[in-house]
């Protein structure tokens, strides 16, 4: 009988930089907050979600200099990651073998699978309008992974080259049209192949 795959949490956020770990938090407080499949998360979602705003408040603060404004900061930023590792826990024992479940929470997963090639599929998991006439998209994080080619496309029109990112949880598309609709896919380049096989495309309209 063939084994289901073990699926882990990736706990790569402690190594964001401020605002994306702001950002990586927000998302997984909204993704988790009803989600019937983390019923008793350890951090309440709603908790995790006012722990990012004084985050990100601070941040701001800090702009201003002064050491201080700095510690303060960095104080909020590890109660945000020691919550956020609480619930990663949480989402790996409840949903290991369940891919979808587990992006269901916000959080991204790394595969106890070692094989070299070829590179996964990225999947896209968000498109979300961070600002007027962009997109922000967030694809789970393929290992040996060099970066990532998106490409986008709206109506029948045919594929265009939307740039290499290198992180899979923070890709941004500007310059984009107000008010049109764009399919976006995206691949993962490296491994022995070069890159993967394009991701499912999916459509988000641009504000």
């Amino acid at each position: 009988m063939k084994k289901s795959v073990l699926f882990k949490v990736s706990f790569d956020f402690a190594n964001d930089d401020d605002a994306n770990l702001a950002d990586f938090g927000g998302n997984v407080s909204t993704s988790m907050t009803g989600n019937k499949s983390f019923p008793t998360p350890p951090v309440d979602p709603t908790l995790l979600g006012t722990q990012v705003d004084t985050f990100d408040a601070d941040i701001q603060a800090a702009l201003m200099g002064g050491m201080q404004l700095k510690a303060k900061k960095n104080a909020s930023r590890a109660i945000v990651v020691e919550s956020l590792r609480a619930n990663g826990y949480y989402v790996q024992t409840v949903a290991s073998h369940n891919l979808d479940v587990i992006l269901s929470s916000g959080y991204y997963v790394i595969s106890t699978n070692r094989a070299q090639s070829p590179l996964d599929t990225p999947t896209i998991t968000s498109i979300e309008n961070p600002a007027a006439a962009q997109l922000l998209v967030r694809v789970t994080p393929v290992d040996n992974a060099r970066s990532y080619h998106v490409q986008t496309s709206t109506g029948s029109s045919v594929w265009a080259d939307a740039g290499i990112h290198p992180q899979a949880r923070r890709i941004v598309l500007p310059g984009l049209t107000s008010g049109s609709v764009y399919n976006v896919r995206v691949r993962a380049i490296g491994g022995s192949t070069g890159s993967s096989d394009w991701s499912d495309p999916q459509s988000h309209i641009s504000t």
